[in-house]
């Protein structure tokens, strides 16, 4: 069995390689069962933490399972909030092929699938995005946007400051004209794209601020008690998901659903649907789009696949 380590796996996980990889596992499907999911109190560390265990295989190819543990309160004590492990398998025997680094490939897939669903749901020609949420996932999503649309200018916000300055600094330095946002509403409204990777409970991001034709990505809520935008939001815009797991975990949809501002019925399509071509993505009469994902073991075995076949290349 090989031990993948974190700059191996970052290395095979560049966005250019990773995003098709990504639309062409939702092309090919592969079997997903429903994750996980166990709560984990802890009175002397408040307030615990949750465990997924995300398994998913290609008969005759690849199985993988991970682990990721969530712990929210991590960020008073300096750490990152998530840790994830991933074991590859043969799917023919059962033998283990490779322990990855599950946080590259957590963090990696999910900024990739951000990408994927904004170039088909994104206008053509945004320039301008806001990351609202300054750690490991939030910041690669400039660079995995910038992949599929002109992205030059970024905004970033945080409820930690010195997160959202060490953001902006990084994001300068790779090109991007980087700035960390004083005003999250004029940020907002000014955003072409507005992408969410929080672990908030309530919401950050209110529909009123957001530009008629903008197109606002929730990536960070996937448990019921987990919020990133207001039920204005969604109102008069084109929903996507990225899976319909979604529609049975995540705060950001039950909530609304519940209050009768949507229905299940009015989602337009998943991930699935726009790369297939099933449903059209983003049209010229379209106003804003909102895509809200709650990350699906199929973009953690695509992207465990690429590293593995990409090391073995080596």
């Amino acid at each position: 069995m090989k031990i993948i380590d974190t700059e191996s796996t970052r290395h095979a996980l560049r966005f250019e390689r990773l995003i098709p990889a990504l639309r062409d596992m939702f092309i090919a499907g592969c079997e997903v069962p429903l994750r996980h999911v166990h709560t984990l109190q802890n009175q002397a560390a408040p307030p615990g933490g949750t465990v997924l265990i995300m398994p998913a295989w290609q008969e005759g190819r690849y199985l993988g399972i991970k682990t990721v543990n969530i712990f929210p309160g991590n960020a008073e004590r300096g750490l990152p909030g998530l840790f994830s492990t991933y074991m590859l398998y043969d799917a023919r025997t059962g033998e283990p092929l490779a322990q990855i680094d599950g946080n590259e490939i957590t963090s990696r897939r999910t900024a990739a699938a951000s990408a994927l669903a904004a170039s088909y749901l994104a206008p053509a020609q945004a320039r301008s995005l806001l990351v609202v949420g300054c750690g490991r996932v939030g910041g690669l999503v400039p660079e995995a946007c910038r992949t599929v649309r002109p992205i030059e200018r970024v905004a970033v916000w945080d409820r930690n400051e010195a997160a959202a300055n060490a953001l902006a600094a990084r994001l300068h330095a790779q090109g991007f004209d980087a700035f960390v946002a004083t005003d999250l509403g004029q940020a907002a409204g000014d955003a072409d794209i507005v992408s969410c990777a929080t672990l908030a409970t309530q919401p950050v991001i209110e529909g009123a601020w957001l530009g008629t034709r903008s197109h606002l990505d929730l990536i960070g809520s996937f448990t019921p008690q987990m919020r990133e935008a207001d039920d204005a939001a969604f109102v008069g815009a084109r929903l996507f998901i990225d899976t319909r797991e979604a529609l049975q975990k995540s705060g950001e949809l039950l909530g609304p659903m519940s209050r009768g501002v949507f229905t299940a019925a009015d989602v337009a399509g998943d991930l699935a649907d726009l790369v297939t071509g099933r449903v059209q993505g983003r049209t010229e009469s379209d106003g804003r789009t909102v895509f809200k994902a709650v990350g699906t073991a199929l973009e953690d075995l695509a992207a465990a696949i690429l590293v593995y076949e990409s090391v073995e290349a080596a």
